[in-house]
């Protein structure tokens, strides 16, 4: 599938104290697009969990401070690459993400007004199936991704982490997002993210419920596909959906799995 290019050179561009902090594991794919789109950056952390592709020596040749670590979960990951910036200011995005040019410019024109105590929500617009989403609750999607690491950090969930902040603010344009190489990578990750999904439930004490069972899937199709107008993407939105409603399924069907088998 060919791949819409992201913006790798912005006019004019300010190097700002900034740190571009990003967590990868086999990203070769999409690493160096990420690290491009930041030339505003003046410094790129790049913490790899052990990559066995490319991802390392592409993250390198673009400028970034690579560091090996073991996988921790993502809040602790994103936690400790946070760390390791020389920045107070840190702009922590995933390596299949990249800044719009658009973006990129607001960042330069509003860095001298930010307020340190204050952690930053980027709009998020994803490419999926052929075409950018635009529904289903997959835009504007929000992400608290910049915060200055002597006030805020990010929290110690290994999943759904999320950066704890005392006030938020919001830019205007997007960060790209190029969430799933394929259909394949879709179940994948969906097949990923519903086990530690149930493995949390477990976790927190929360027993299996019949009710929740029979009834969250169908809710969460009926939520992305009518509420939040994925019929409106067409074939793409269909699939969200019914992706969204499997995985829940997934997540479910695994807690039981880990209280009535794994546990016997």
């Amino acid at each position: 599938m060919t791949r819409p290019s992201s913006a790798e050179n912005i006019k004019s561009v300010i190097k700002l104290p900034i740190s571009l902090v990003i967590i990868t594991f086999n990203e070769e794919a999409h690493i160096e697009r990420c690290i491009r789109s930041a030339p505003f950056a003046d410094e790129v952390i790049v913490v790899d969990s052990f990559s066995s592709d490319c991802t390392v020596e592409l993250a390198k040749k673009c400028g970034a401070l690579v560091f090996q670590e073991k996988w921790r979960g993502f809040g602790p990951q994103k936690a400790f690459a946070a760390s390791l910036a020389k920045n107070s200011w840190i702009i922590s995005l995933d390596a299949d993400e990249a800044f719009s040019p658009e973006l990129g410019a607001e960042i330069q024109n509003s860095y001298a007004t930010l307020s340190s105590e204050m952690g930053y929500y980027f709009p998020r617009k994803s490419f999926h199936l052929g075409r950018w989403i635009g529904y289903g609750g997959w835009y504007p999607d929000y992400q608290l991704r910049f915060f200055n690491k002597m006030i805020s950090q990010w929290n110690s969930e290994v999943l759904h982490e999320k950066v704890e902040v005392k006030k938020i603010g919001y830019f205007k344009n997007p960060i790209l997002h190029w969430v799933f190489d394929d259909l394949s990578d879709q179940v994948i990750t969906n097949d990923r993210y519903s086990t530690l999904g149930a493995q949390k439930l477990t976790d927190s004490g929360k027993s299996f419920s019949y009710v929740k069972f029979f009834t969250k899937p169908i809710s969460k199709f009926i939520e992305c596909y009518f509420f939040k107008r994925g019929f409106l993407d067409g074939m793409p939105g269909f699939i969200i959906a019914v992706g969204a409603s499997y995985s829940i399924f997934l997540r479910f069907a695994k807690h039981w799995e880990i209280e009535n088998v794994k546990n016997k």
